[in-house]
């Protein structure tokens, strides 16, 4: 791939001055940003990551006008703890956000908070889920914990997809008036989008979607488009407690397709705007879903189908189209990332790594593997230990801390059939895989223990028990073990 300079990164008009064609040079304002963030999308559900049978056009279209990252990763794959490494660029231990239903403090400096200061015209649309205490009703005030976003058309969490409401800047809830959420939400950005008109900020747009996430079921105009007799099931796909079937995953192609409908609509108005050239549009997930791949429902697991999520960067005054890319990029990385791209510095503070250079056709060395950790989750009034896990070009890797859990090779075994943990014959490849881990720990600061850096301020509730201050006081009441 051809390089790109700086110079066409900040557009014709500073190449016209240079050949004489302009009486000056004129830096170009910063590029836009839309963040199109669906939940529980797993990668394996998207027709240009591979899965011919879901009705994915503008996904696809978005992955052949920029760059696909074939492999986009949930550090902590499951909603809040991934939404707060969005917002922070930080792991979880480091955030404090190692659980569903905390507050996010306060005291970090969120992506938001430095598009804001840089200039940018920030908004947020969807579920938001980071501001703790009940679901319901969803008010999150105006002021610092919305993280640095100044338009908010949001709810704290609700996945009632068919009968939502929505807050502004009063606790009066709006209702959605029997609207499915990706349209609603889709509609919200789109005001967003429209005052730009009367703006001349750049902007930044996050819109957060609750489908697919369960329960499954979409508008029938998009459930009639799969019959659930002629779905595939993946190879590793197994019957389980709570599992879903051929019928609910249909369903979450047809939530999948709702998403896509709502992505082409916000893409259109980008266009009908404009604003396409001059707009960084980034779409991904924060998690998988198991779906019944290795009998198991949901997300909070290593394997592939939990941790793995669509991965989408266009720009197209600096992202060359069509382009893949092999590499490994994780949520943690997301907001260092966008921040370089609009020449805004990174907070030192934020742990991810910054991959501008690789998106603008430049020469960029890359990591070679990505650090994953779970906490929890909270069971029958105990807190388990979770895991931690690597991953590699070809290798998958996953321990509890008192024993190694999963070990896979993803070039000969990609559906994660044969667990080598135990496998004497793989013992140096484990040897190898567990250094690395260790060397990610160390790194970024983590431990098995739950002595978190960062005390999270009134906390909410954690599976519906009670309310919590702190993390630490949730586990003062449940010790473990």
């Amino acid at each position: 791939m051809a390089a790109t300079t700086r110079r066409s990164f900040l557009g014709a008009s500073a190449t016209a001055a240079l050949m004489g064609c302009a009486p000056a040079v004129q830096k170009r304002r910063r590029p836009n940003v839309l963040f199109v963030l669906p939940d529980q999308l797993r990668a394996q559900s998207v027709g240009c990551m591979g899965n011919p049978e879901v009705i994915t056009p503008h996904i696809d279209r978005l992955a052949a006008e920029g760059l696909l990252f074939e492999n986009t990763l949930s550090n902590t794959p499951v909603c809040c703890p991934a939404r707060a490494i969005l917002m922070t660029g930080q792991y979880c231990h480091k955030n404090g956000m190692i659980a569903n239903d905390l507050r996010l403090s306060e005291d970090h400096d969120c992506v938001a908070n430095v598009f804001q200061a840089g200039g940018y015209r920030t908004g947020f649309v969807g579920k938001w889920h980071l501001d703790g205490g009940p679901r319901m009703p969803g008010f999150v005030p105006p002021g610092p914990r919305r993280q640095g976003f100044e338009y908010w058309a949001a709810n704290q969490c609700s996945h009632r997809h068919f009968d939502t409401q929505y807050f502004r800047d009063t606790e009066e809830p709006i209702p959605a008036n029997g609207k499915f959420e990706s349209q609603l939400w889709g509609e919200l950005g789109l005001e967003f989008l429209e005052a730009t008109r009367n703006d001349d900020r750049p902007f930044f747009l996050s819109v957060f979607s609750g489908p697919p996430h369960d329960p499954y079921r979409a508008p029938e105009a998009y459930e009639r488009m799969y019959d659930p007799e002629k779905i595939t099931l993946r190879p590793n796909w197994r019957e389980g407690e709570k599992v879903a079937g051929k019928k609910e995953i249909a369903s979450y192609y047809a939530m999948t397709t709702s998403i896509d409908d709502q992505l082409g609509m916000l893409l259109k108005g980008l266009d009908d705007l404009g604003l396409r050239e001059d707009t960084i549009v980034l779409f991904s997930s924060d998690h998988g879903d198991m779906l019944g791949s290795q009998g198991m429902p949901l997300k909070r697991k290593p394997w592939e189908e939990s941790i793995r999520v669509p991965g989408i960067v266009r720009y197209p005054r600096g992202v060359k189209a069509g382009d893949r890319e092999t590499a490994q990029f994780s949520l943690v990385d997301f907001a260092p990332t966008l921040l370089r791209l609009c020449e805004l510095e990174p907070p030192n503070a934020m742990q991810g790594r910054d991959f501008s250079r690789r998106i603008l056709g430049q020469q960029q060395e890359l990591p070679d593997s990505t650090f994953f950790q779970i906490f929890g989750p909270f069971q029958g009034g105990r807190v388990v230990a979770g895991w931690r896990g690597l991953r590699t070009e070809r290798y998958m890797y996953a321990r509890y801390e008192d024993r190694p859990w999963v070990l896979y090779d993803l070039k000969e075994d990609p559906f994660e059939l044969n667990n080598l943990a135990e496998d004497q014959a793989a013992a140096s490849i484990r040897q190898d895989m567990e250094a690395r881990l260790q060397s990610w720990m160390q790194q970024t600061g983590d431990s098995w223990s739950y002595n978190w850096t960062v005390p999270v301020e009134d906390a909410g509730r954690l599976y519906k028990e009670r309310m919590y201050r702190t993390v630490q006081e949730y586990l003062a009441e449940h010790p473990q073990g």
